[in-house]
């Protein structure tokens, strides 16, 4: 990383609010009515890969924008775990998580006022509304969530460590960029089926608190009672991950 601390929060506060950018408006435009992935009839031709193709290039976006800035966290689950596995200084963890879950704010109000028809045209779906902002386990049930978005951010940690600290990548920086962009679309399309996922406590978070205080049309529910399990799992599972490849390989 470079530049002074006050670069590195801007940058991951613009990362962030470009990985919601591009995830949540992939879900806006293949789930909201009238749009050009979803037509006026209401039948996605965006699907699933549409939306898992978003979320990579949010990601894979700022890592090329900001990876040698703030090492593009974006996401408060990886600072927490590589603070507890001894690799960011816990001094800056605060300052990095506002900035987070600043950026995901900022990044979801562009997303509303991009869709904000979209939304009125949208009737007796509030659902597939509160899907453009945050997640939600498809069985409706807390600990499938839970189970789920703890081994899929377990499973980032553990790759994310990889790409960027071993023997191949760590001399491909640019490479590796496109890796986590590839990473994150694997595991929305082969581990996002419960839940969607969520792997980033701010990418969920800040979006819902938008979803409760707005009033999106036809929105209903913001499901708080849900909220936790992709705030929780995702920390839990950043640290195991991170940990687990700093234990075999080292840091």
């Amino acid at each position: 990383m470079s530049g002074t601390w006050m670069s590195r929060y801007i940058a991951e506060f613009f990362g962030t609010a470009i990985l919601v950018i591009l995830g949540n408006g992939a879900v806006s435009n293949s789930f909201l009515n009238g749009t050009t992935a979803n037509g006026k009839d209401g039948q996605s031709n965006g699907g699933w890969n549409f939306i898992a193709w978003g979320f990579g290039f949010g990601v894979m976006l700022p890592a090329m924008l900001f990876g040698s800035i703030s090492g593009n966290h974006i996401n408060p689950a990886i600072t927490l775990g590589e603070a507890t596995c001894g690799i960011f200084p816990w001094s800056h963890v605060i300052q990095y998580i506002v900035a987070q879950m600043l950026g995901a704010i900022f990044g979801q109000l562009l997303v509303v006022a991009i869709y904000w028809i979209y939304f009125k045209n949208t009737p007796n779906s509030e659902s597939k509304i509160l899907a453009c902002f945050s997640t939600g386990d498809t069985m409706g049930s807390k600990w499938n969530g839970f189970i789920s978005e703890l081994i899929d951010t377990a499973i980032l940690g553990f790759i994310a460590m990889g790409l960027y600290r071993g023997m191949f990548f760590k001399q491909s920086i640019d490479i590796a960029n496109i890796g986590i962009g590839l990473v994150i679309t694997a595991l929305v399309m082969a581990g996002g089926g419960p839940t969607g996922p969520a792997l980033n406590p701010a990418r969920d978070l800040g979006p819902r608190i938008i979803h409760a205080i707005l009033p999106i049309p036809n929105k209903g529910s913001s499901n708080w009672e849900y909220s936790w399990v992709p705030v929780v799992a995702p920390i839990l599972g950043a640290i195991i991950g991170i940990g687990m490849y700093k234990f075999s390989f080292g840091l």
